[in-house]
């Protein structure tokens, strides 16, 4: 939604003041100048990123016209999960999760949390990591490093897509001068013309260079901005569960483990201690 609006205001601001000051719409209304630089610009994203890259682009833009799920709600329900996760290894042993974590779509525990269960990376991750737990066979300084490297490839992963749309974003004003300068050439080819029509093809031609500078920092670099936010939020959450995970590991109870997660988050989304209390003590008695 956020993209949408941010679009028409860019389109807003900058038309409406070319209109305001005299200009006339349809002078910028060249389908060939964006042909050019539209067709000059996704020929440069194939072969600049293949196969991979490109996949990960074109999957990660939908997720861009919706709003982020990374919100206090959310990360109540992720604690609130963790705290029951931990109370219950606490209570019962780590053997009493083994089946929670073997088939956690058919786990009570984790399906009272849809929206966690749904999002099939982060519980990857949470379910590995207890499978390490209930194993045994690391100490929480090698899960820690474990945790690094994992949380380290997926933001790389992350970045696939936003590299390539910054430096696609990057390329737009250099393609828009390219359909610039063969609008100049084709008006220095009739230069027999008089000079009303020369005036109108110098003025096609300089709409390549608006298209591409318009392009690059009013559409496909802001794109890039907001996959680097959202790539940032992925990470926080991870971050989250790793150090409510090591702190358990390392001796803590429950109760202080989830504070530990509850500490790293960003300010915006961060529930306060009494809040996360709360919410515990309510998610207890169901």
């Amino acid at each position: 939604m956020f993209v949408i609006i941010g679009y028409i205001v860019v389109l807003g601001s900058v038309l409406g003041g070319f209109i305001l000051s005299g200009g006339h719409i349809a002078a910028l209304l060249q389908p060939l100048e964006l042909l050019m630089i539209g067709g000059a610009a996704v020929g440069a994203f194939v072969v600049a990123n293949g196969g991979k890259p490109m996949k990960a682009t074109l999957k990660a833009l939908p997720q861009l016209f919706k709003g982020s799920k990374y919100n206090k709600a959310l990360y109540m329900d992720l604690l609130s999960m963790l705290y029951e996760v931990l109370a219950k290894v606490r209570k019962e042993g780590l053997m009493s999760i083994e089946s929670d974590v073997e088939s956690p779509q058919e786990s009570p525990l984790f399906s009272k949390y849809p929206a966690i269960l749904a999002d099939h990376h982060v519980m990857d991750f949470i379910t590995d990591y207890l499978r390490l737990m209930v194993s045994g066979s690391l100490n929480a300084f090698e899960i820690e490093n474990l945790m690094d490297n994992e949380i380290e490839t997926h933001h790389h992963e992350g970045e696939v897509p936003i590299n390539a749309l910054t430096k696609l974003g990057d390329a737009m004003p250099a393609f828009g001068i390219v359909a610039a300068v063969m609008g100049v050439v084709h008006t220095m080819e009739s230069v027999g013309l008089p000079p009303s029509e020369l005036g109108m093809l110098i003025a096609h031609a300089l709409v390549g260079t608006f298209l591409g500078i318009l392009l690059a920092y009013g559409f496909v670099g802001p794109l890039a901005t907001r996959l680097e936010h959202s790539l940032a939020e992925q990470t926080k959450f991870l971050e989250c569960i790793k150090v409510t995970l090591l702190a358990s590991l390392n001796g803590y109870a429950p109760q202080m483990a989830v504070e530990f997660g509850r500490k790293v988050l960003y300010s915006t989304e961060r529930p306060s201690f009494s809040e996360l209390e709360e919410e515990v003590k309510s998610r207890k008695g169901k």
